[in-house]
């Protein structure tokens, strides 16, 4: 019987340092399968600064509590990239998601999903190792430039109204399909793995699938 191809829908936020620690081992997976796609899609944990105080309280109290989250993620990120101690020390308000969510569909604009997953890990990158406000327009254009994406088209493009509207599908799309949380991991719309889970644990699944033992 042939094995199944693989299509896995990865709903992320940039600011998600659990998305951090999952995305190598995704991209160590999809180096190992020659049948498997990958759909990024964007989820905004925290789609405005309003949204972090009506969690949290207030800005000062949202970076808080989510440093701590962010220790937790380090310990389970396979490089512990991940630098609590720095962006605790920084003196900007914590980043809301919307800013890097539509800079990540510029880049699959310009370059596909590939695109996408090359600048969704150098905006993690900034955000969760160097500590930069990834709002910033100068921090974005800096992680287009460093991934090679034609800087002027993609200023261009994080300004344009039908890249945001690509976010804002992606958002139905995770409503849609009960997504509430990232990372989320959806194969062929079928089956569902939330969390960072550890590279062993997600070949193991993969293969059931794909010799269909599940």
């Amino acid at each position: 019987m042939e094995n199944k191809k693989l299509h896995i829908d990865f709903f992320h936020d940039v600011l998600c340092a659990w998305c951090y620690a999952l995305s190598p081992r995704m991209r160590k997976l999809y180096e190992e399968y020659h049948d498997i796609s990958i759909k990024h899609r964007a989820f905004a944990l925290a789609p405005s600064t309003e949204r972090l105080e009506e969690m949290f309280g207030s800005k000062e109290e949202a970076k808080s509590q989510i440093l701590n989250h962010w220790d937790a993620a380090n310990a389970n990120d396979d490089y512990h990239r991940i630098n609590s101690a720095l962006m605790a020390e920084k003196n900007h308000d914590y980043p809301f998601s919307t800013p890097g969510l539509i800079a990540c569909k510029a880049a699959e604009i310009l370059n596909g999903d590939d695109g996408h997953w090359d600048y969704f890990d150098r905006i993690q990158k900034a955000h969760l190792t160097d500590c930069d406000d990834i709002t910033e327009r100068s921090v974005l254009l800096k992680c287009a430039e460093d991934v090679g994406l034609d800087v002027n088209e993609f200023n261009r493009l994080i300004d344009d109204e039908k890249t945001v509207q690509l976010v804002e599908e992606d958002l139905y799309h995770a409503q849609q399909m009960g997504v509430n949380a990232v990372p989320t991991l959806i194969i062929n719309n079928k089956w569902i793995i939330s969390g960072a889970q550890k590279y062993n644990y997600l070949k193991e699944v993969l293969d059931k699938i794909k010799n269909e033992q599940i």
